[in-house]
């Protein structure tokens, strides 16, 4: 059985972006968005217009000071490598408590359309909070560039310059 990391998240957060579950390599090194192959971090620093780093304290210090949080629909499941179309016997994270203890979250952006699956069929929307899609920053996701992700993943700053 895999277990998904904590959220990474503080008080001033008010944007939460899902993913479903952590990759192999992720879990391995214990980082969000760990496989170097993965965009995720190029598209944050992107929108941030922040200079690159690899270093993870720094990663995950451009979002909390962004106001964002960062967690995944699934806190356990089992999985023959990363793939999420291998995902069997999942359990989905206690949201419910999360945005309890987070009320002022309101926006809720799913890093794939399967984590937007995992979510609908396992938590369910609620009202009060406002779910976007974006595409996937997986490097199997080929059908679009960086490019076409980073603008795809802006929407995500005009959000917050409207909160």
């Amino acid at each position: 059985m895999k277990k998904a990391f904590a959220p990474l998240v503080n008080n001033k957060s008010k944007i939460i972006i899902l993913g479903t579950m952590p990759g192999e390599k992720s879990l391995k090194l214990q980082q969000y968005y760990g496989h170097s192959s993965n965009h995720f971090w190029k598209i944050i620093f992107a929108l941030f217009e922040k200079k690159w780093s690899a270093d993870y304290d720094q990663r995950k210090q451009l979002i909390l000071e962004n106001n964002l949080a960062l967690w995944d629909v699934l806190a356990y499941c089992e999985r023959s490598g990363s793939a999420d179309n291998n995902i069997n016997n999942e359990t989905a994270n206690d949201f419910e408590k999360f945005y309890k203890q987070y009320p002022q979250i309101k926006n809720v952006f799913f890093a794939s359309r399967q984590a937007e699956k995992y979510y609908d069929t396992l938590v369910i929307r609620k009202p009060g909070r406002i779910y976007y899609t974006l595409p996937s920053p997986s490097s199997a996701n080929a059908w679009k560039t960086l490019d076409e992700k980073i603008k795809d993943w802006k929407i995500i700053i005009r959000i917050l310059n409207n909160n």
